[in-house]
């Protein structure tokens, strides 16, 4: 039986087809190798040469961590699927330090108000954030949920939570800007405190504090008492 091209595999037979179908984490190692080379090359199928590849070095790591030359060395390689197999590994290592990379850890509405505040310092109009922080209350990423007037309408829970659900979180931080430079918080901003920390608790994600910052100062929710620690 001569060689067969991945191309003129039945469709739900091909790695990228799979991998769009059922998801990344479905695939083999060597059919995930098998979409980065994309092609065979030597008589040999994409995966053909992605089953050598781990067969030769035995793991990914050890795949990882060779040079140029070993990888281009392999049958079927060559230095453009090499380069690529190169380039796929050292994103894949800048993606895991970015990931394990801490943030600064909050633990009181004065970590907030410092951390929060030259970036917003002057703005003109009401922006809501949501500091995303691990079991140790350490950031993990920050997003800008709205802009403009704070009201139930543009403060949603469900875009609230949306990024938080994401990326894991074990607990946010919401801040918002008040621009009066007045940081007592509004009637609205006490009934919005309360809507996102119930739908915290329905989502398993629990509402550390709400912090108004302003050129004022700050007032945190959790320490006048409109947001219970528990």
């Amino acid at each position: 039986m001569g060689f067969k091209s991945i191309r003129e595999w039945p469709e739900n037979e091909r790695p990228r087809e799979r991998l769009l179908r059922e998801g990344a984490a479905a695939m083999t190692e060597a059919q995930l190798l098998a979409i980065i080379l994309r092609t065979g090359s030597g008589g040999k199928s994409a995966l053909d040469l992605a089953m050598e590849l781990l067969d030769t070095f035995g793991s990914l790591r050890n795949l990882g961590q060779a040079s140029f030359g070993e990888i281009s060395a392999i049958s079927g390689i060559g230095t453009a699927k090499a380069a690529q197999l190169k380039a796929s590994a050292e994103l894949g290592r800048r993606m895991f330090t970015a990931s394990a990379s801490k943030g600064p850890a909050f633990t009181a509405g004065g970590d907030v108000h410092a951390f929060v505040f030259p970036k917003v310092q002057g703005l003109m109009k009401e922006v809501f954030y949501c500091l995303m922080l691990d079991v140790k209350n350490r950031l993990i990423r920050e997003t800008r949920i709205s802009e403009g007037t704070l009201s139930a309408s543009l403060v949603h829970p469900r875009e609230a939570f949306r990024d938080a659900i994401k990326e894991s979180a074990a607990s946010v931080i919401f801040v918002h800007t008040h621009p009066s430079g007045d940081h007592t918080p509004s009637r609205e901003d006490i009934l919005i405190t309360e809507k996102l920390a119930a739908a915290g608790d329905t989502v398993g994600i629990r509402v550390l504090d709400h912090i108004i910052v302003a050129d004022g100062g700050y007032t945190s929710m959790l320490e006048k008492g409109y947001l219970t620690a528990g």
